[in-house]
């Protein structure tokens, strides 16, 4: 290995992002804040570091596994790198924002960092973008946030939105009331995972037979809801099926045309949830594109919010056409450049003379070269 090779050489799951690349992700970014904005969602931006007691706490426990520690030098405190925004902004929202009225509509936008990869997605840094909609537990706040993170995925050009629905703590309560050793308990959640219909009716005693039905009523949205109204289930299971029978119907009726799936034993990336959530996918492709739900933040605020992730979003999104480049050589440099810029162009200077404008901008990747007569274009 060479010198200059090795001082290219990264950690592994961490990678530069370069030209055009770079562009077309801010550009993404600024489309989806500014959509989340229209609606009165606010722009907050927290650390990427904080202490590990509030980096972790509440909410941003399910988060323990993923973060990266160091040890403060000026407190002497562990500090925790942010693996996902959502408990920050929860804290946020609790803490700082305490006396503000509710409900709170809050949006971000920025890094994380995991200790390791997936296995669809090695990387260890990835950008997000988000909202949260704080202090309302109202069937049309789950809908509104859904509905929105739809409406910014469009607005960038991702194509064929899919909406897969689930209730997180459905099976817990099922569970809970199962009376099953703690082997047994972690046995059948990853059959459930795993979807081993078999392996749930050895081991999960009682439950077996609410647990298959569950399995059996996931998939299109339509057949599901008929399957889960015909069960009978054990007392809060009846007040989730409620809310989440009235929720869909709200979506429906904000985007008919959006395409829903329910997936009711589906609890993986969802452990702080308490309530419906849902994972967003395109048929295009581009894995999970963003995640979201009902919570509580900083413990006892009801919540609910979407988090976006930008490398499944810009595996699909329509990649904008860019504007015209123009090598503007250095006689030119100055009112004329300006009044190119203005009409879209961009316009990149000349530093030197050069007798070979033309060959200069193709070396530049310059499409048009200005010259006396205005833009023309290179060969």
């Amino acid at each position: 290995m060479t010198e200059k090779t090795f001082r290219a050489l990264l950690p592994q799951g961490l990678r530069d992002i370069l030209p055009p690349d770079a562009d077309h992700e801010a550009d993404v970014v600024a489309h989806i804040m500014a959509c989340f904005s229209q609606l009165g969602y606010q722009r907050v931006k927290p650390p990427l570091i904080e202490f590990e007691e509030t980096l972790l706490d509440g909410a941003g426990a399910a988060t323990s596994g993923h973060s990266f520690r160091v040890m403060d030098p000026l407190s002497n405190h562990m500090m925790g790198l942010r693996a996902d925004m959502t408990p920050q902004v929860a804290r946020i929202a609790v803490a700082r924002l305490s006396g503000s009225p509710r409900p709170l509509r809050l949006s971000y936008a920025g890094d994380v960092l995991r200790v390791k990869g997936s296995q669809l997605n090695p990387d260890r840094q990835s950008s997000q973008a988000g909202l949260e909609l704080i202090g309302s537990s109202s069937l049309s706040a789950d809908a509104e946030v859904l509905v929105l993170a739809v409406a910014a995925l469009t607005e960038v050009g991702v194509p064929e939105i899919s909406i897969d629905l689930s209730l997180p703590p459905l099976v817990p309560m099922i569970l809970a009331q199962a009376g099953l050793s703690a082997a047994s308990l972690e046995t059948v959640r990853k059959a459930l995972y795993h979807k081993d219909a078999a392996l749930v009716r050895d081991e999960a005693g009682a439950a077996a037979p609410v647990l298959l039905a569950l399995m059996e009523a996931s998939g299109s949205l339509d057949r599901a809801l008929e399957r889960l109204k015909a069960l009978s289930l054990p007392g809060q299971a009846t007040q989730l099926r409620a809310h989440l029978l009235d929720v869909v119907a709200l979506i429906r009726a904000q985007a008919p045309g959006l395409s829903l799936t329910l997936d009711l034993v589906e609890n993986r990336g969802f452990e702080y949830h308490t309530g419906l959530a849902f994972t967003i996918f395109s048929r295009r492709g581009g894995g999970e594109l963003g995640r979201g739900g009902r919570y509580l933040a900083g413990g006892g605020e009801p919540a609910t919010g979407a988090t976006l992730f930008l490398d499944g979003i810009l595996a699909v999104a329509a990649k904008p056409a860019g504007g015209k480049c123009i090598y503007v050589p250095l006689e030119f440099v100055g009112d004329k450049a300006k009044t190119l810029r203005a009409e879209g162009w961009i316009t990149l200077l000349g530093l030197e003379t050069t007798a070979l404008p033309h060959v200069e901008a193709k070396r530049l990747g310059c499409a048009y070269v200005l010259t006396k007569g205005g833009p023309e274009a290179v060969a």
